[in-house]
Order: C-alpha cells, then structure tokens, then sequence
C-alpha cells in the first residue's frame, strides 16, 4: 500500500515538473522563433497590456502550444508511470494546468478570443489525449500499481 501511494506521488510530482518545464521552455522560446511586432514591449505586464493590441494571431501561437503541450506532457508522463489511478492522477493534473490558466488569463492582457481557446483547448483535451497515449504505450496490466 505505501509503495502504491509513494510511486501515486512521485508519478504526480514528475508529471507536473515535465508540464511546467515543457510550458516554460516554449514560453521562452517562442519569441525568438516568432518575435512579437515592432513596438510591443514584453519586459513588464504593464508594458505588455500597453502594447498586446500590436500582436497579432501568430504571436499567440507560442503561448497556446505551451500550454497545450506542457499539459500533455505532463499528463502523459505521469500516467506513464502512475498504474492503475492514472484516469484519477491525469484528472488532478488537469485541474492543475487548467487552475494556473485561468490564473494566468486574469494577470496577463490577452484577447479574448485567445482566452476563450485555450482555457477551452490547451487544457483538459490536451490531458485526456495524455492519458489515451499513454495508455496506450503501456497499458494497466495486474502487475502494475
């Protein structure tokens, strides 16, 4: 039972450390692959909500796949290493991201068509599509968990 718990535990923690690197490397290094227009200056929020109505779709990109794609790695890790609580873990993890998007949409200026298609996308979709590749590289057997 307590090996059960601590490897619940260690499959949770890693899954949200794999998500939120996978976030923040894109959030860094999208603006050097897709560099925001002239004028927009994102060194402070305050800057940033002066200037985001410069940007244009493209720039949302990075930000969108960022979370999407910490999300889903972050899930997918974790059910990878979770057992037989992976559809419980994966939904935790969900709630996780989604909870820190919803966060996120209330301190950064964003359009609201922006807003509505991640907290709608990038989030729990992206976790269910975690957990069904992850299972199906390793399905639950009765030796796990």
């Amino acid at each position: 039972m307590m090996q059960k718990t601590v490897r619940l535990v260690v499959a949770a923690l890693l899954g949200f450390v794999v998500g939120s690197v996978t976030n923040m490397a894109i959030v860094v290094v999208g603006p050097i692959l897709i560099p925001p227009p002239p004028g927009v200056d994102m060194s402070t929020m305050e800057s940033l909500a002066e200037t985001i109505h410069l940007m244009g779709p493209l720039n949302f990109a990075a930000p969108f796949l960022a979370h999407a794609l910490g999300t889903f790695s972050g899930v997918f890790v974790c059910c990878l290493l979770a057992g037989e609580r992976r559809n419980l873990l994966a939904g935790i993890l969900a709630v996780l991201f989604l909870a820190g998007g919803i966060a996120a949409s209330t301190m950064i200026p964003a359009p609201l068509w922006f807003i509505v298609m991640d907290l709608l996308l990038a989030y729990l979709p992206m976790a269910w599509l975690g957990l069904l590749l992850a299972s199906r590289v390793k399905p639950i057997s009765n030796s796990q968990a």
